[in-house]
């Protein structure tokens, strides 16, 4: 019992925090609390756009980002990955807004973290090294596309209604808008645009984003304009709340939390990849990262955030490579960045709220153009066309239907290319007996398996054994196999069969060790004529072979 106990704490001490999670503090705490103010004015306009974007709002998106972040800052398994809202969620949290209301987010969020910490305690961490880089390129331009869209209707100053086909309903957005209003987003969107731009090319130690805010809030108070603001905010946080739930609601939010939460560990875990490879100031690369207590300090983050009325959470690589660029060292950098953003809920709400919502859409459709490398772009397209054709697939997926079902057409066809190429690499071909030519040695026939034999390539690798003709003995080479599966064993079983029926004698080279238990357990074996027709070189079965032949010839003769 102690013994068992024993174990089960230390498997769960791999979640927790310990002291090893700020190990060189002392040396790095300025770097980190400097990276974290540096992060926290980043996010501030992300949160904020992020959540008027999802329909949820933006309290929503502040909530989040200072509840999530600071619960994943603790609890996750990367010592400078920064969580909060992010745009992909937002595709997938729109239309569950606009389906099941605003009421249904803080329930979708506790549902989709308790999924999301399942994931990171059965192991499943470990699984987003499987997918494949044009998937997860084709998946990020696809989102792009859906952000910038998405940001339409604040650009145009219209209420837009989100949605599954987001392209409809930006072409619906635009379609009624209105001068003078349309006239003044526009121009207000296009000087958070230019702001940008210039603050990134020429200033880029300034945070672009919230310089490119606070001059198209000023210049819409001075010039007192009449365009959609983010409206009043509240002047504290919360109290946390469990949600009011029942059979037929989480019934009804069973599918969104499993796309939320298929989303959320995906994001993060690619979030948290690209960090641990990243280098800082210093030129030192941010370290290692565990996958299974990141989902679970990722679960656990958009608990904490729907209890307190906010909306699912991610790793966010872009607010994430800030921080990595800054100095970060350590969690504290992500906590200091959580309070940074509390701080402005309690002393500048009243300003906040005065923030026009088109300010923000240009933040968005910015951030969308960016999200999107032309040099990636190229190289995927320039790499296979089956690559090329998974990137293209995957994007026009995520942009038609929505993320989960994009990630799953792309794998699917990822693995098809995949198993396309592992079959053209897979062959048979017919060799010379080595050495000294002996009597007889016309009806033997060698024949070398290459590459892999398994369901997509057996039927047509044993296709050319099978119709050898004037041969009394065929020698079947296995050594070169290198993936064998169920189908290929059982069919070389069958191959095996129709030779020995046709009188062939069929002798086995070469099977490997780690395949033997699988051919014995087919019937691989028990299919030879005798079990000593299964041999270790080459030569010992070339010789048996030919006694084979002088052993007919003398029936022959006789």
């Amino acid at each position: 019992m102690s013994t068992g106990l024993r174990s089960g704490s230390l498997a769960l001490s791999r979640f927790l925090p310990s002291r090893a999670d700020y190990a060189g503090l002392r040396l790095s705490w300025r770097t980190d609390v400097f990276a974290g103010i540096t992060v926290g004015i980043v996010a501030l306009p992300l949160a904020l756009a992020f959540g008027v974007s999802s329909g949820v709002g933006a309290e929503a998106g502040l909530i989040t980002a200072i509840v999530a972040g600071l619960v994943a800052a603790v609890m996750g398994g990367s010592h400078v990955q920064v969580s909060g809202p992010t745009g992909a969620m937002v595709v997938v949290l729109a239309p569950v807004v606009a389906v099941h209301g605003t009421g249904s987010v803080a329930l979708v969020s506790l549902m989709a973290g308790l999924m999301v910490c399942a994931l990171g305690i059965s192991g499943l961490g470990k699984a987003v090294a499987f997918i494949p880089w044009p998937v997860v390129e084709g998946f990020t331009l696809g989102i792009a596309a859906i952000i910038f869209l998405q940001q339409v209707p604040l650009a145009t100053g219209t209420a837009g209604t989100p949605g599954h086909n987001t392209l409809l309903a930006a072409i619906e957005a635009a379609s009624v808008a209105v001068a003078p209003t349309v006239v003044l987003t526009l121009a207000l969107v296009a000087g958070v645009a230019v702001v940008m731009i210039l603050v990134q090319k020429y200033f880029r130690a300034l945070p672009a984003s919230l310089l490119a805010v606070l001059l198209a809030t000023a210049a819409a108070e001075l010039l007192r304009l009449d365009v959609p603001r983010i409206g009043e905010l509240p002047h504290s946080l919360p109290s946390p709340s469990v949600p009011a739930m029942d059979l037929a609601s989480v019934s009804a939010l069973a599918m969104p939390a499993v796309a939320i939460a298929a989303l959320a560990a995906i994001e993060s875990l690619l979030s948290a990849r690209v960090a641990g490879g990243m280098a800082g100031p210093d030129g030192t690369p941010s370290g290692p990262y565990s996958p299974d207590r990141e989902l679970t300090g990722q679960g656990l983050a958009s608990i904490a955030a729907g209890l307190f009325g906010g909306m699912p959470a991610t790793g966010a690589i872009a607010r994430t490579a800030v921080n990595v660029r800054s100095g970060a060292k350590t969690r504290l950098s992500a906590v200091v960045h959580a309070v940074v953003l509390l701080a402005i809920v309690y002393l500048a709400a009243g300003l906040v709220g005065r923030i026009p919502l088109a300010a923000l859409g240009g933040v968005l459709m910015v951030t969308a153009a960016r999200m999107v490398s032309r040099r990636t772009v190229t190289a995927i397209l320039r790499s296979t066309r089956s690559d090329a054709a998974v990137f293209i697939l995957t994007a026009i997926i995520t942009v038609a239907f929505d993320l989960i079902v994009a990630i799953q057409i792309g794998l699917a066809a990822a693995a098809l290319f995949t198993l396309r190429k592992f079959a053209s690499l897979s062959s048979v071909q017919r060799e010379e007996i080595a050495g000294p030519a002996a009597d007889g040695d016309e009806h033997i026939a060698v024949f070398r398996l290459d590459g892999a034999m398994f369901f997509g390539a057996a039927e047509r690798i044993l296709q050319g054994i099978s119709q050898v003709r004037d041969v009394q003995v065929a020698i079947i080479r296995l050594s070169q196999v290198r993936m064998l599966d169920a189908t290929g064993a059982h069919a070389l079983v069958e191959v095996i069969s129709a030779l020995e029926l046709r009188g062939i004698t069929v002798l086995l080279k070469g099977v490997r060790p780690d395949h033997l238990a699988l051919v014995t357990n087919v019937g691989v074996i028990r299919s030879l004529r005798h079990h000593k027709h299964l041999f270790e070189d080459l030569p010992a079965a070339v010789e048996h072979a030919r006694s084979h032949v002088r052993r007919n010839a003398a029936a022959a003769t006789a």
